[in-house]
Protein backbone atom coordinates (compact mmCIF):
# COMPACT_ATOMS: atom_id res chain seq x y z
CA UNK A 1 0.00 0.00 0.00
CA UNK A 2 2.60 2.58 0.84
CA UNK A 3 4.19 1.71 -2.50
CA UNK A 4 1.13 2.66 -4.37
CA UNK A 5 0.46 5.56 -2.42
CA UNK A 6 4.65 6.77 -3.09
CA UNK A 7 3.68 5.90 -6.85
CA UNK A 8 0.91 8.32 -6.85
CA UNK A 9 2.79 11.09 -5.63
CA UNK A 10 3.74 13.92 -8.35
CA UNK A 11 7.80 13.76 -9.14
CA UNK A 12 8.03 17.17 -9.46
CA UNK A 13 6.67 19.21 -6.78
CA UNK A 14 7.92 22.98 -7.60
CA UNK A 15 9.92 24.64 -9.88
CA UNK A 16 11.52 27.52 -9.75
CA UNK A 17 13.24 28.99 -12.92
CA UNK A 18 14.98 32.21 -13.16
CA UNK A 19 15.89 34.55 -16.16
CA UNK A 20 15.81 31.01 -18.35
CA UNK A 21 15.17 32.25 -22.09
CA UNK A 22 11.98 34.00 -22.14
CA UNK A 23 11.01 33.21 -18.22
CA UNK A 24 12.36 36.39 -15.69
CA UNK A 25 10.53 34.57 -12.39
CA UNK A 26 8.65 31.26 -11.90
CA UNK A 27 7.72 29.43 -8.81
CA UNK A 28 5.07 27.06 -9.22
CA UNK A 29 3.93 23.47 -7.81
CA UNK A 30 3.02 20.71 -10.19
CA UNK A 31 0.71 18.27 -9.78
CA UNK A 32 0.31 14.68 -11.50
CA UNK A 33 -0.91 16.01 -14.52
CA UNK A 34 -0.43 19.69 -15.44
CA UNK A 35 -1.50 21.98 -18.33
CA UNK A 36 -0.06 25.38 -19.36
CA UNK A 37 -2.17 27.13 -21.44
CA UNK A 38 -1.86 30.61 -23.16
CA UNK A 39 -1.47 31.49 -26.70
CA UNK A 40 1.08 30.82 -29.45
CA UNK A 41 4.96 32.12 -28.71
CA UNK A 42 3.72 32.94 -24.98
CA UNK A 43 6.37 30.69 -23.64
CA UNK A 44 4.78 27.67 -22.24
CA UNK A 45 7.84 25.45 -24.43
CA UNK A 46 10.49 27.87 -22.54
CA UNK A 47 8.97 26.08 -19.32
CA UNK A 48 9.21 22.75 -20.83
CA UNK A 49 12.42 23.52 -22.31
CA UNK A 50 14.09 24.60 -18.49
CA UNK A 51 12.84 20.72 -17.31
CA UNK A 52 14.25 19.56 -20.08
CA UNK A 53 17.99 21.62 -20.24
CA UNK A 54 18.17 19.86 -16.47
CA UNK A 55 17.63 15.67 -18.30
CA UNK A 56 20.30 17.15 -20.89
CA UNK A 57 22.71 18.89 -18.43
CA UNK A 58 22.75 15.70 -16.75
CA UNK A 59 23.07 13.47 -19.17
CA UNK A 60 25.46 15.10 -21.54
CA UNK A 61 27.30 17.73 -19.91
CA UNK A 62 25.87 21.43 -19.50
CA UNK A 63 28.45 22.95 -22.42
CA UNK A 64 25.94 20.32 -24.49
CA UNK A 65 23.42 21.58 -23.11
CA UNK A 66 24.10 25.29 -23.92
CA UNK A 67 25.41 24.52 -27.19
CA UNK A 68 22.65 22.60 -28.35
CA UNK A 69 20.31 25.72 -27.67
CA UNK A 70 22.65 28.41 -29.60
CA UNK A 71 25.21 29.05 -26.64
CA UNK A 72 24.23 31.24 -23.58
CA UNK A 73 23.15 34.38 -25.06
CA UNK A 74 20.33 32.24 -26.22
CA UNK A 75 19.74 30.78 -22.66
CA UNK A 76 19.63 33.28 -20.60
CA UNK A 77 16.69 35.91 -21.05
CA UNK A 78 17.06 38.76 -23.62
CA UNK A 79 16.22 41.99 -21.79
CA UNK A 80 17.25 45.39 -20.88
CA UNK A 81 20.48 44.94 -18.92
CA UNK A 82 20.55 41.30 -20.60
CA UNK A 83 20.68 39.16 -17.03
CA UNK A 84 24.07 37.47 -16.76
CA UNK A 85 23.07 34.34 -14.79
CA UNK A 86 20.24 31.80 -15.52
CA UNK A 87 19.28 30.00 -12.93
CA UNK A 88 16.74 26.26 -12.38
CA UNK A 89 15.96 24.84 -9.27
CA UNK A 90 13.68 21.79 -9.25
CA UNK A 91 11.74 19.97 -5.63
CA UNK A 92 11.34 16.46 -6.38
CA UNK A 93 10.28 13.12 -4.48
CA UNK A 94 12.49 10.44 -4.49
CA UNK A 95 12.16 6.83 -3.62
CA UNK A 96 11.92 6.08 -0.08
CA UNK A 97 9.81 9.02 0.71
CA UNK A 98 12.53 11.10 0.32
CA UNK A 99 12.57 14.72 -0.93
CA UNK A 100 15.42 16.38 -3.21
CA UNK A 101 15.50 19.60 -3.97
CA UNK A 102 18.59 20.63 -7.07
CA UNK A 103 19.19 23.71 -8.05
CA UNK A 104 22.16 25.52 -10.20
CA UNK A 105 23.30 28.76 -11.75
CA UNK A 106 25.00 29.68 -14.75
CA UNK A 107 27.03 33.07 -15.22
CA UNK A 108 28.19 34.58 -18.44
CA UNK A 109 31.45 35.81 -19.30
CA UNK A 110 32.79 37.37 -22.10
CA UNK A 111 32.72 36.44 -25.77
CA UNK A 112 30.02 33.46 -25.03
CA UNK A 113 31.49 31.75 -22.04
CA UNK A 114 29.94 31.15 -19.15
CA UNK A 115 30.67 29.35 -15.48
CA UNK A 116 28.73 27.77 -12.83
CA UNK A 117 28.14 29.94 -10.23
CA UNK A 118 26.83 27.44 -7.84
CA UNK A 119 24.89 24.30 -7.24
CA UNK A 120 23.30 22.46 -4.40
CA UNK A 121 21.71 19.55 -3.55
CA UNK A 122 19.75 18.57 -0.20
CA UNK A 123 18.38 15.58 0.19
CA UNK A 124 15.82 15.12 3.23
CA UNK A 125 14.16 11.96 4.72
CA UNK A 126 10.57 11.25 5.02
CA UNK A 127 10.92 12.76 8.88
CA UNK A 128 12.62 16.05 7.13
CA UNK A 129 15.92 15.04 8.12
CA UNK A 130 19.15 16.43 6.02
CA UNK A 131 20.47 12.73 5.03
CA UNK A 132 22.63 14.31 1.98
CA UNK A 133 23.77 17.09 0.69
CA UNK A 134 26.77 19.39 -1.06
CA UNK A 135 27.09 22.93 -2.19
CA UNK A 136 29.58 23.39 -5.26
CA UNK A 137 30.46 27.76 -5.90
CA UNK A 138 31.80 27.73 -9.14
CA UNK A 139 35.25 25.55 -9.54
CA UNK A 140 34.87 24.03 -5.91
CA UNK A 141 32.97 22.04 -3.67
CA UNK A 142 32.46 24.29 -0.12
CA UNK A 143 30.46 21.83 1.55
CA UNK A 144 29.69 18.17 1.64
CA UNK A 145 27.54 15.49 3.10
CA UNK A 146 30.53 12.78 2.25
CA UNK A 147 34.49 12.67 2.85
CA UNK A 148 36.92 12.85 -0.04
CA UNK A 149 33.83 14.24 -2.76
CA UNK A 150 34.62 13.93 -6.42
CA UNK A 151 36.54 17.04 -7.88
CA UNK A 152 34.56 19.45 -10.15
CA UNK A 153 34.66 18.86 -13.79
CA UNK A 154 33.60 22.89 -15.06
CA UNK A 155 31.55 21.87 -18.15
CA UNK A 156 29.58 19.42 -16.21
CA UNK A 157 27.25 19.54 -13.44
CA UNK A 158 28.58 18.31 -9.75
CA UNK A 159 25.42 15.71 -9.50
CA UNK A 160 27.19 14.32 -12.82
CA UNK A 161 30.28 12.73 -10.70
CA UNK A 162 28.33 12.82 -7.12
CA UNK A 163 26.04 10.69 -8.72
CA UNK A 164 29.13 7.85 -8.06
CA UNK A 165 28.57 7.86 -4.54
CA UNK A 166 25.17 5.78 -3.37
CA UNK A 167 23.80 8.96 -1.35
CA UNK A 168 23.66 11.02 -4.20
CA UNK A 169 22.60 8.30 -7.09
CA UNK A 170 18.56 7.93 -6.72
CA UNK A 171 18.62 11.72 -7.22
CA UNK A 172 20.70 11.65 -10.36
CA UNK A 173 18.85 8.65 -12.02
CA UNK A 174 15.49 10.21 -11.35
CA UNK A 175 16.15 13.35 -12.86
CA UNK A 176 17.25 11.18 -15.56
CA UNK A 177 13.99 9.66 -15.82
CA UNK A 178 12.12 12.55 -17.75
CA UNK A 179 11.12 12.83 -21.63
CA UNK A 180 10.02 15.74 -23.27
CA UNK A 181 8.14 15.61 -26.62
CA UNK A 182 7.39 17.28 -29.81
CA UNK A 183 6.26 14.52 -31.78
CA UNK A 184 6.83 14.68 -35.33
CA UNK A 185 4.39 12.58 -37.51
CA UNK A 186 6.82 12.18 -40.85
CA UNK A 187 9.59 10.75 -37.87
CA UNK A 188 6.52 8.31 -37.08
CA UNK A 189 6.32 7.48 -40.95
CA UNK A 190 9.59 6.25 -41.51
CA UNK A 191 11.01 3.42 -41.96
CA UNK A 192 13.08 2.95 -38.49
CA UNK A 193 16.35 1.32 -37.01
CA UNK A 194 15.54 -1.19 -35.02
CA UNK A 195 16.90 -0.26 -31.24
CA UNK A 196 16.60 -1.06 -27.56
CA UNK A 197 13.73 0.83 -27.37
CA UNK A 198 14.82 2.46 -23.62
CA UNK A 199 12.94 5.18 -24.00
CA UNK A 200 10.89 7.44 -26.71
CA UNK A 201 12.99 9.56 -28.52
CA UNK A 202 11.97 13.11 -28.44
CA UNK A 203 10.10 13.34 -32.13
CA UNK A 204 9.11 9.42 -31.64
CA UNK A 205 11.37 8.12 -34.46
CA UNK A 206 11.98 4.63 -32.60
CA UNK A 207 8.66 4.30 -31.02
CA UNK A 208 8.13 0.60 -33.05
CA UNK A 209 11.41 -0.27 -30.90
CA UNK A 210 9.47 1.25 -27.69
CA UNK A 211 6.25 -0.27 -29.02
CA UNK A 212 8.17 -4.01 -29.16
CA UNK A 213 10.06 -3.47 -25.91
CA UNK A 214 6.48 -2.72 -23.62
CA UNK A 215 4.93 -5.68 -25.84
CA UNK A 216 8.22 -8.33 -24.40
CA UNK A 217 8.26 -6.80 -21.10
CA UNK A 218 4.70 -5.23 -20.08
CA UNK A 219 2.38 -6.71 -22.13
CA UNK A 220 -1.09 -5.33 -20.18
CA UNK A 221 0.68 -1.90 -20.65
CA UNK A 222 0.35 -2.07 -24.63
CA UNK A 223 -3.14 -3.30 -23.97
CA UNK A 224 -4.46 -0.41 -22.66
CA UNK A 225 -2.23 1.71 -24.82
CA UNK A 226 -4.11 0.00 -27.99
CA UNK A 227 -7.66 0.21 -25.96
CA UNK A 228 -6.89 3.88 -25.13
CA UNK A 229 -6.66 4.28 -28.83
CA UNK A 230 -9.05 2.79 -30.27
CA UNK A 231 -11.44 5.12 -28.13
CA UNK A 232 -9.65 8.14 -29.34
CA UNK A 233 -9.34 6.67 -33.03
CA UNK A 234 -12.42 3.94 -32.74
CA UNK A 235 -11.64 2.66 -36.18
CA UNK A 236 -8.39 1.45 -34.68
CA UNK A 237 -8.39 -1.66 -33.41
CA UNK A 238 -4.71 -2.90 -32.50
CA UNK A 239 -1.22 -1.88 -33.40
CA UNK A 240 1.90 -3.09 -33.13
CA UNK A 241 5.79 -3.88 -34.60
CA UNK A 242 6.26 -5.37 -37.70
CA UNK A 243 9.98 -5.64 -39.53
CA UNK A 244 10.16 -5.26 -43.11
CA UNK A 245 14.03 -6.16 -43.64
CA UNK A 246 16.24 -4.99 -41.75
CA UNK A 247 14.37 -1.70 -40.40
CA UNK A 248 10.72 -1.47 -38.78
CA UNK A 249 7.74 0.27 -38.70
CA UNK A 250 4.09 0.16 -36.97
CA UNK A 251 1.21 -1.76 -38.63
CA UNK A 252 -2.21 -0.74 -37.29
CA UNK A 253 -5.40 -2.93 -37.59
CA UNK A 254 -8.25 -0.49 -39.02
CA UNK A 255 -11.82 -1.37 -39.65
CA UNK A 256 -13.34 -0.56 -42.98
CA UNK A 257 -17.16 -0.48 -44.31
CA UNK A 258 -18.06 -3.55 -46.11
CA UNK A 259 -15.13 -5.77 -45.06
CA UNK A 260 -16.03 -8.50 -42.04
CA UNK A 261 -12.06 -8.24 -40.97
CA UNK A 262 -9.77 -5.38 -40.39
CA UNK A 263 -7.52 -4.24 -42.76
CA UNK A 264 -3.74 -3.69 -41.99
CA UNK A 265 -1.99 -0.26 -42.83
CA UNK A 266 1.22 0.78 -41.72
CA UNK A 267 2.76 3.77 -40.06
CA UNK A 268 2.98 6.00 -43.42
CA UNK A 269 -1.00 5.84 -44.41
CA UNK A 270 -2.19 6.52 -40.74
CA UNK A 271 -3.01 10.23 -40.14
CA UNK A 272 -0.85 12.51 -38.19
CA UNK A 273 -3.63 13.00 -35.71
CA UNK A 274 -3.22 9.28 -35.08
CA UNK A 275 0.00 9.12 -34.78
CA UNK A 276 0.29 11.75 -32.60
CA UNK A 277 -2.24 10.41 -30.37
CA UNK A 278 -0.01 7.10 -30.39
CA UNK A 279 2.85 8.34 -29.58
CA UNK A 280 1.68 10.42 -26.45
CA UNK A 281 0.41 7.30 -25.23
CA UNK A 282 3.44 5.53 -26.10
CA UNK A 283 5.57 9.07 -24.18
CA UNK A 284 3.18 8.10 -20.92
CA UNK A 285 3.75 4.38 -20.64
CA UNK A 286 7.14 3.73 -21.70
CA UNK A 287 9.38 2.18 -19.63
CA UNK A 288 12.96 3.06 -17.99
CA UNK A 289 15.79 1.08 -16.79
CA UNK A 290 14.58 -1.75 -14.63
CA UNK A 291 11.50 -1.62 -16.40
CA UNK A 292 10.15 1.14 -14.16
CA UNK A 293 7.89 3.73 -15.37
CA UNK A 294 9.42 7.32 -16.16
CA UNK A 295 8.82 9.54 -13.30
CA UNK A 296 8.03 12.88 -15.95
CA UNK A 297 6.83 13.50 -19.36
CA UNK A 298 6.23 16.73 -20.97
CA UNK A 299 4.30 16.81 -24.08
CA UNK A 300 4.16 19.55 -26.67
CA UNK A 301 0.08 20.34 -27.82
CA UNK A 302 -0.83 16.01 -27.85
CA UNK A 303 -3.72 17.49 -29.36
CA UNK A 304 -2.39 18.89 -32.84
CA UNK A 305 -4.24 17.45 -35.94
CA UNK A 306 -6.44 15.34 -33.36
CA UNK A 307 -10.54 16.24 -34.05
CA UNK A 308 -11.69 17.92 -31.01
CA UNK A 309 -13.86 15.47 -30.41
CA UNK A 310 -11.25 13.16 -29.19
CA UNK A 311 -9.65 15.59 -26.67
CA UNK A 312 -12.02 13.79 -24.22
CA UNK A 313 -10.59 10.43 -24.92
CA UNK A 314 -7.08 11.87 -24.53
CA UNK A 315 -7.28 13.12 -21.87
CA UNK A 316 -8.58 10.55 -19.74
CA UNK A 317 -5.71 8.49 -21.02
CA UNK A 318 -3.53 10.96 -19.83
CA UNK A 319 -4.81 11.26 -16.83
CA UNK A 320 -4.80 7.56 -15.92
CA UNK A 321 -1.22 7.58 -16.92
CA UNK A 322 -0.40 10.55 -14.25
CA UNK A 323 -0.95 7.74 -11.54
CA UNK A 324 2.27 6.50 -12.15
CA UNK A 325 3.94 8.82 -14.62
CA UNK A 326 4.02 12.47 -13.81
CA UNK A 327 2.39 14.50 -17.32
CA UNK A 328 3.10 18.04 -18.26
CA UNK A 329 2.05 18.85 -21.39
CA UNK A 330 1.28 22.58 -23.51
CA UNK A 331 -2.13 23.68 -25.13
CA UNK A 332 -3.60 26.78 -26.84
CA UNK A 333 -6.35 24.18 -27.47
CA UNK A 334 -10.05 25.70 -25.92
CA UNK A 335 -11.27 21.98 -26.62
CA UNK A 336 -8.65 20.19 -24.86
CA UNK A 337 -8.71 23.01 -21.96
CA UNK A 338 -12.36 22.05 -21.74
CA UNK A 339 -11.60 18.45 -20.56
CA UNK A 340 -9.35 19.51 -17.99
CA UNK A 341 -10.80 18.81 -14.34
CA UNK A 342 -9.70 22.17 -12.29
CA UNK A 343 -10.20 20.10 -9.31
CA UNK A 344 -7.85 17.18 -10.11
CA UNK A 345 -5.42 18.94 -12.69
CA UNK A 346 -3.30 21.45 -12.39
CA UNK A 347 -3.89 24.36 -14.78
CA UNK A 348 -0.96 27.30 -15.30
CA UNK A 349 -1.99 29.98 -17.11
CA UNK A 350 0.79 31.57 -19.34
CA UNK A 351 0.93 34.97 -20.71
CA UNK A 352 3.65 37.15 -22.17
CA UNK A 353 4.28 41.39 -21.94
CA UNK A 354 6.69 42.82 -24.57
CA UNK A 355 8.69 39.13 -24.26
CA UNK A 356 8.94 38.23 -20.99
CA UNK A 357 6.57 35.33 -19.42
CA UNK A 358 4.76 34.92 -16.93
CA UNK A 359 3.39 31.58 -15.39
CA UNK A 360 1.24 30.91 -12.85
CA UNK A 361 -2.22 29.76 -11.39
CA UNK A 362 -5.09 30.90 -13.12
CA UNK A 363 -6.44 34.38 -11.67
CA UNK A 364 -9.25 33.61 -9.64
CA UNK A 365 -11.82 35.68 -10.87
CA UNK A 366 -11.85 33.07 -13.78
CA UNK A 367 -11.82 30.34 -11.66
CA UNK A 368 -14.51 31.67 -9.97
CA UNK A 369 -16.94 32.20 -13.33
CA UNK A 370 -15.94 28.65 -14.25
CA UNK A 371 -17.13 26.84 -11.05
CA UNK A 372 -20.51 28.85 -10.87
CA UNK A 373 -20.49 27.56 -14.82
CA UNK A 374 -20.54 31.35 -16.40
CA UNK A 375 -17.71 30.24 -18.60
CA UNK A 376 -15.78 26.97 -19.33
CA UNK A 377 -12.05 27.60 -19.36
CA UNK A 378 -12.15 26.94 -22.83
CA UNK A 379 -14.21 29.95 -23.29
CA UNK A 380 -11.83 32.00 -21.18
CA UNK A 381 -9.06 31.00 -23.59
CA UNK A 382 -11.04 31.81 -26.72
CA UNK A 383 -11.74 35.49 -25.18
CA UNK A 384 -8.32 35.54 -23.82
CA UNK A 385 -9.12 36.08 -20.06
CA UNK A 386 -7.64 33.18 -18.83
CA UNK A 387 -4.39 34.69 -17.32
CA UNK A 388 -2.01 34.20 -14.54
CA UNK A 389 -3.02 35.56 -11.37
CA UNK A 390 -1.14 38.55 -10.19
CA UNK A 391 -0.95 38.37 -6.61
CA UNK A 392 1.00 34.45 -7.49
CA UNK A 393 3.36 36.50 -9.91
CA UNK A 394 4.38 39.26 -7.18
CA UNK A 395 5.38 36.73 -4.74
CA UNK A 396 7.13 34.94 -7.28
CA UNK A 397 9.05 37.68 -7.62
CA UNK A 398 10.13 37.58 -4.14
CA UNK A 399 10.43 34.22 -3.95
CA UNK A 400 14.75 32.96 -3.67
CA UNK A 401 15.94 30.12 -5.42
CA UNK A 402 17.99 27.81 -3.17
CA UNK A 403 16.05 28.48 0.15
CA UNK A 404 15.12 25.40 2.20
CA UNK A 405 13.57 22.72 0.61
CA UNK A 406 9.52 22.85 2.68
CA UNK A 407 7.88 20.19 4.58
Amino acid sequence: MADQEQIARPFLRRVRIKNFKSIEHCHVELGPLTALVGRNGSGKSNFLDALHFVADALRTSLDHAIKARGGIDEVRRRSTGHPRNFAIELEANLPEWRLATFGFEVAARKNGAWAVKQERLRILDGKGTVVAYYHRAESEVVEASVENAPPVLEDRLYLVNAAGLPAFRPAYDSLLAMGFYSLNPDAIKELQNPDAGEILREDGSNIASVVARLNAQQPETLERVRSYLSTIVQEITKVDRVALGPRETLQFWQRVQGSPHPWRFYAASMSDGTLRALGALVATNQLTNGSQPVRLVGIEEPETALHPAAAGALMDALREAAVHTQIVITSHSPDLVDQLDLEADTLLAVASTEGTTAIGPADQASLEAVRKHLYSAGELLRMDQLQPDLEALARQAQADLFADPAG
